[in-house]
Parts: structure tokens; sequence; C-alpha cells
């Protein structure tokens, strides 16, 4: 029934593990499909980020251009006070005076309206006033720009050049009725931003306002980008961004009267001289988001290999327990078998004493040696069981002290004699003179070589019962290490069962198919005798070739005689 039971509840345990293994893959794609989408998610919400971000740079450029246009744009009473000449003379003056950035524009002129032609008059610096010129040649576009606004027809656009127009309107009074004009501009401020100031100071401040020191930047002419402008790394340029936005767009048109608020600054249409392009540090925003989302699945990955290696420990784990409760119950039933022949050996030969054999001395004598033999059984297995739970309970060796190894073997023979006999037996004793003691419990380890004697001569059969026992002196990094040998001539041991000789409870399909009594525990108690001795023990095993046990543990420290002669005497108490 409990066999049953354990078999149940191992087939429940593995169906969990096989369904949790399941779930397990299916969060696995759930996980990378999840992740993909989040990351498409996170480029294109950093990508719209930075267009909006980008955006308002452009309005803040383009703004502060246009945003000079009211200040440097005179009243009609200032111009019929003062004279034309004089008053834009004056609103300039009072503009450089006044505006935090009077280094935005270089150069000044007036376009003056004719019938069929536009009068330019400079500014000359040197006199202060304003003086009839020639059109430059760089001039020639804003030129015919302006001749196409007098003539009503759509006006070219100012693409490869940093001037700009600031017409003047007639401001209309509020109580008064609206005058026609034959044109709607008077005349025109034309005003050249300065590049240099614009690469130097304009651009840097907003870069680092809006976007920061994350991203690489360059300023190129929008109808000609390979011509540079401006690169924030000193000539460094790409041609490929992670966005981009138009700037210089000047949009002038009539004032708002006096009072209201002005019209806003024009946001980006597309249609700027200048192109600037942004370009993040670590390479794009693609290589970015590729490399979160790396780190994610990275992250992903090992949280499912730490749930898989868990959910191989637990299969292990559930293995090893379910081993355990085998192995367990085929130690319970070994026990009871052999606790169950000797009683019932011992129950029968009490019963025949108390009847007609009580009377013939050579049959209590016979019955008696029989009784003292399953006696002995009984107590060899009972002092078993208590070895191997004070074992489990950190008592293996009580107190060491050193322990002659030949003295160990021939008492651990002597105890074993009778058994040798009774198989009939032979041992091949082979000790090395001279060997050194061990710092050992003596009782422990004669418990061990009897194990190893009693283990030889039940599996190591074949009819001759031969054991070899052989010492001698070996050494390893930590010293010199006493090595003892206990070998048979037996079937062997199958190499799939050489690693689980000495875990509890374990007996090999041998012996349980030829139902060899044992309790399982005797090699676990050699290897835990042997290691609290600070030693180990293996098995090297062929087939049809027998076993051989091997004993490895350390010699006693050799004391060390004083410079005089005389030995190191062991300190008191």
């Amino acid at each position: 029934m409990n066999v049953e039971k354990t078999r149940r509840q191992a087939l429940l345990s593995w169906m969990s593990v096989g369904l949790l293994a399941v779930l397990c893959a299916i969060l696995a794609v759930l996980q990378y499909r999840w992740i993909g989408e989040i990351s498409r998610a996170e480029q294109e919400r950093l990508r719209l980020g930075l267009q909006r971000t980008l955006s308002r740079l452009s309005r803040d450029f383009n703004s502060e251009i246009n945003s000079a246009w009211p200040s440097l744009q005179p009243r009609a009473a200032e111009i019929e006070k003062s004279g034309r000449d004089a008053a834009y003379l004056h609103r300039i003056e009072e503009w450089k005076s006044n505006s935090r950035r009077p280094g935005l524009f270089r150069n000044f002129a007036l376009a003056i309206p004719h019938e069929t032609s536009v009068e330019l008059r400079r500014l000359d610096t040197g006199r202060n006033a304003f003086v009839a010129a020639d059109w430059p040649e760089g001039w020639g576009k804003m030129k015919g720009r302006l001749l196409a606004r007098m003539q009503g027809g759509p006006p070219p656009p100012l693409e490869s050049t940093t001037l700009i127009e600031m017409p003047r309107f007639v401001r209309q009074e509020a109580n008064r009725a609206p005058v026609r004009f034959r044109r709607p501009e008077m005349e025109w401020l034309i005003a050249e931003v300065d590049e240099s100031y614009a690469r130097s100071t304009l651009l840097p401040e907003l870069l680092e306002r809006h976007v920061g020191s994350e991203y690489h930047a360059q300023v190129a002419w929008r109808v000609s980008p390979s011509s540079l402008l401006y690169t924030s790394d000193g000539g460094a340029r790409f041609t490929t961004g992670d966005g981009s936005v138009t700037l210089f767009e000047s949009q002038f048109g009539r004032p708002a009267p006096d009072g209201a608020r002005p019209a806003p600054p024009p946001v980006d249409s597309g249609r700027g001289r200048w192109l600037l392009t942004v370009r993040h540090r670590a390479g794009s925003l693609e290589t970015i988001v590729a490399g979160a989302r790396a780190r994610n699945l990275a992250v992903s990955a090992g949280l499912l290999l730490l749930l898989g290696a868990t959910i191989a420990a637990l299969v292990r784990f559930s293995r090893q327990a379910h081993r355990l409760a085998e192995l367990q119950m085929d130690f319970v039933a070994g026990v009871s078998h052999e606790l169950r022949t000797p009683l019932s050996v011992i129950r029968t030969a009490a019963f025949n004493l108390r009847g007609k054999l009580a009377g013939n001395p050579g049959q209590v004598e016979r019955y008696g040696a029989l009784i003292q033999h399953e006696s002995e059984k009984l107590t060899a297995i009972v002092e078993q069981v208590m070895r191997f739970a004070s074992a489990n309970a950190a008592r293996v060796i009580h107190e060491t002290e050193p322990v002659s190894v030949e003295s160990v073997i021939e008492e651990s023979l002597l105890a074993s004699r009778s058994e040798i006999e009774g198989a009939g037996g032979t041992v091949d004793k082979r000790i090395e003179p001279g060997l050194p003691p061990i710092m050992g419990d003596a009782m422990a380890l004669r418990h061990a070589l009897q194990n190893l004697i009693a283990n030889a001569l039940k599996y190591g059969g074949n009819g001759e019962h031969w054991i070899g026992l052989s010492a001698g002196l070996s050494g390893d990094r930590k010293g010199p290490v006493v090595e003892i040998r206990v070998a048979d001539r037996g079937p062997g041991i199958p190499p799939e069962e050489q690693r689980h000789v000495f875990d509890p409870f374990f007996r090999g399909k041998r012996a349980v198919s030829d139902q060899v009594h044992g309790t399982g525990l005797g090699l676990n108690l050699v290897k835990k005798i042997v290691e609290a001795h600070g030693g180990t023990v293996r098995v090297s095993s062929e087939p049809m070739k027998g076993a051989e046990f091997v004993l490895r543990i350390p010699a006693a420290p050799i004391e060390k005689p004083l410079e005089h002669g005389h030995e190191l005497a062991h300190p008191a108490g």
C-alpha cells in the first residue's frame, strides 16, 4: 500500500514538473513577444518625444529672429516727426542697447519701393546713416522677392541666404476708417543674420537647453545638406539621424494693435532655410532600444533559467526523495527480515530446551551455541543501526589517540574470525613494516574494517571467499597517508552502482536478487568513519574481477626532537 502511494506521489510530482515546464515555455514565448512590442513602442515614444523637443527648439530659434521685428519697426508718428532714416536708426540703436542678443544681426538696410524698382539704402556704421547703394551680388534673390511682392505675385523663397525683410505696415487707428494703399508694405528693413553668432552662441544655447549632451547635432542648408553650417563635435558629421527639423523661417504679418497679444512664433513647417539633424551618441535610437531589449531579454532569460534550474533541482530532489523512500522501505523490510530470522531461531531453540532436550547435555550445548550465535547476529544488527544513528548525529567517533594500524587490522580479523571460518574464507594479509600510527578512534576503525571484511565475505564468493587485506604508506600534498586495502575476487560491482555503494540503505541488484542478508548501512558507515578521521574511501571494480575498497587516512604527526636531543613534551592538561 505504501509503495503504491509513493508511486502515485511520484507520478503526481512528475506531472506537476511537466506542467510547470510547459508553462515556462509558454511564458518564454510570451515574454519574447511582449518585450518586442514594448521595444517598438518605446522606440516610437522616444522618436515622438525627440521630435517634439526639436519642434520646440525650432520655434525658439525662429522666435529669436522674428521677435526683433516689433522692436525694429518705427511707428508712423516717429517717421513723421524725425524722418524715415532717423526713425529707423533710433530703433536699431535702441534695440542693440536693450536686446539680449545684440549680435544676432550684422548688417541692416532699407528697401524702398518705387513704381517698378526697389531703392536700397544700406546702413553705414561709420557715418551712422543710411546711404544709397547698389544691390550687392549676393542680395539678388532678396531684390527679386521684393519686386514680386510689389507686383502682387507670390514671392520666391529665400533658401540659401541669411537675409530677412521686415515690412512696415501703416497702423490703423481703431476710430478711423481703413485707408487703402496701393501697396500693403511701405518699405522693408533688411537684416542679415550673423552666421558666426548663430554657430558660436545661439545654436549651442538652444541645443543645451532642449536636447542636452546626449545627442550629436549638425546644421546644414536645407537645399544643400552637404554644406554644413554647424556641428556640435567640431567637424564630425553623419548621414542619418534620429530626428530633424528645419530652422530659420521668418514670418512677418501685420503687427497686433496696441495692447493685443502678439501672434505666436511660427512653428516648423518644413520650409526653414536650415536643417538641424541630431543623432544619439550611443549610435541611434534603434541602438538604444535594441540594447534595452537585449538587457530585458537577458534578464528574462536569466529568470527563466533560474526557474528552469529550480525545476531541475525540484526534479532531482523529487527523484532523490523517491529513491530514498524506496531505500528506506527496503531497509525496513530487510531489517525486519534480519531480525525475524534470529528471533525465530532463538524462540524455537528456547522452546526445545524446555522439553525433553533439557536432560541431554549435548543438545543443550548445541542449542546454547545456536542461541549465542543468533544473539550475536541480533547484537550486530542493533549496533549497526545505532552506529548509523550516531553518525547522522555527528557522533561517529569519540576520543582520538595514536592508533597502530597493524593492531587495528589484527583485532578486526580476530573479531571477524568466526564469520571467516564459517564461510570457509581465506585471508591474504600484507602489512608493510614500520607503518606510522594514525590519530583516530580504534573502535570505530575496527568497525569500519569489520564491515569491509563482512562485505567481502558476502559479495566476493564464487566458492573460495578470498580476502586480500593490505596496508602501506603513501602520501599526498598534505603529508604521509596510511593506505588500507580490502579486496575480493567476486563478480564485482556494476559501474552504474559504484557511485551509490556508499549511500545509506543502498543494496545492489545482485544482493537483492540473491537474497543476501544486509541492512545497506555498512559501507555508508565506513565512509563516514573514514571521513571523520580526515581520510577518503573509494572503490574500484571490474566485471568478474572482484572489488577493492581503498581507505586513505592521514598519519599521525611525528614529534620532532629538540636541539639537545630531547623530544618535545606534550603540554600538561
